[in-house]
């Protein structure tokens, strides 16, 4: 399985296709770059796209706390990506982003914005951060500790393979509709999720608030041109609805669609369309990239 050094730090990563158009797919908090397991299968051979799993996560490098979890702020993982892909001899490619992968990706847009063609957002976290609310941060310790928990917390990130009226207890249910990879992903996703550092289980929350107070980034969203979609689920119960449209209010070249019947996690519970508007949003005949 293939690593990229990210100046010292030793990532993993996974590739999709090959050819001069790239996308670098950066995945959301507590996750990995298998939450696109099911979308690859549905993507053009000749659209490279690179999934890259965040320092903490996944099979990654997880290295030991600084003070206030400052290894692990959003500038640094955007930085992290930034120096994978020159490890990679990548130079111009495009950005999908989902949920906490979104403000990464607005970072580096802004840190490097001639070297990004378009971006994609995936109930994206905004330039604006988010301060959850006590019961939510306090999850987090439950969740580190407990896998049945995370299963049950999870859910609610993937509304739409669940019965509704089963999410918040012990066992949500699978809805009839959802599928027998769906299923055997979600329990992998979780699984996943054992492999965590406390960088990413505490540290993310920490830093998505200091990205709430500090309001740096939100100021300078009026200058992030490039072309953007955000494409949010109705069933999102974590990315409040506003701030989507402040960054389609905000952002020059920045449009927002909702998706019906879907929750926060459209590459998991509708991975064939969510590749169809993926592919048809970096296809080269709309600013594809090239290496």
């Amino acid at each position: 399985m293939p690593f990229v050094d990210a100046k010292g730090i030793q990532l993993h990563y996974v590739e999709h296709g090959q050819g001069d158009h790239v996308v670098l797919y950066v995945h959301g908090n507590l996750g990995c770059v298998d939450w696109m397991n099911l979308v690859w299968p549905h993507l053009p051979k000749d659209l490279r796209v690179i999934a890259i799993d965040w320092r903490g996560c996944g099979l990654s490098d997880k290295p030991a706390l600084e003070a206030a979890y400052a290894n692990y702020s959003m500038p640094q993982h955007a930085e992290d990506m930034i120096h994978a892909l020159d490890a990679l001899g990548i130079g111009s490619c495009g950005l999908c982003g989902h949920s906490t992968g979104g403000i990464i990706a607005l970072y580096m847009l802004d840190k490097q914005p001639a070297r990004f063609t378009r971006f994609l957002g995936l109930d994206p976290i905004g330039p604006m951060g988010i301060a959850l609310a006590e019961d939510k941060v306090a999850l987090f310790s439950q969740m580190k500790a407990d896998r049945e928990f995370t299963f049950r917390v999870l859910a609610t990130a993937a509304a739409s393979l669940f019965d509704v009226a089963t999410l918040g207890t012990e066992r949500p249910a699978f809805a009839p509709g959802t599928s027998d990879e769906q299923k055997a992903l979600y329990e992998h996703l979780v699984d996943m999720t054992r492999l965590l550092s406390d960088g990413i289980w505490f540290g993310t929350p920490h830093n998505l608030a200091h990205e709430h107070e500090d309001g740096m980034l939100r100021a300078r969203q009026k200058q992030i041109a490039h072309p953007t979609k955000i494409l949010w689920g109705e069933l999102d119960f974590w990315i409040p609805r506003e701030h989507m449209e402040e960054m389609a209010e905000q952002m020059p070249n920045c449009s927002l669609e909702i998706i019906p019947g879907v929750g926060h996690s459209m590459n998991v519970e509708q991975p064939a369309e969510f590749a169809r508007r993926f592919t048809a949003f970096f296809q080269p005949a709309n600013g594809g990239s090239s290496v």
